[in-house]
């Protein structure tokens, strides 16, 4: 996080219309207590290629929001 949790926070909850059309369905989201500098999403969605997550229009809207992609993790979880 660049620009703190809150930033990151108010971009991220605007976000949901885009989320809603692209079928991505948020479980939770947060940062561990004292530390506002990592955040953690948990996301369902159908596949990680198909969400456009190397498109450039939302590459600059996390980078606005805040979001360090030299530290962005994206990890598929299994049951």
């Amino acid at each position: 996080m660049t620009k703190g949790y809150e930033v990151w926070k108010k971009a991220f909850e605007s976000n949901e219309t885009s989320r809603l059309k692209h079928n991505v369905r948020v479980l939770a989201y947060g940062h561990e207590a004292g530390n506002e500098s990592n955040v953690d999403t948990v996301v369902e969605m159908g596949s990680i290629e198909d969400k456009r997550l190397k498109n450039p229009s939302m590459i600059k809207f996390r980078e606005e929001a805040g979001v360090d992609h030299a530290s962005l993790e994206i990890i598929a979880l299994v049951e």
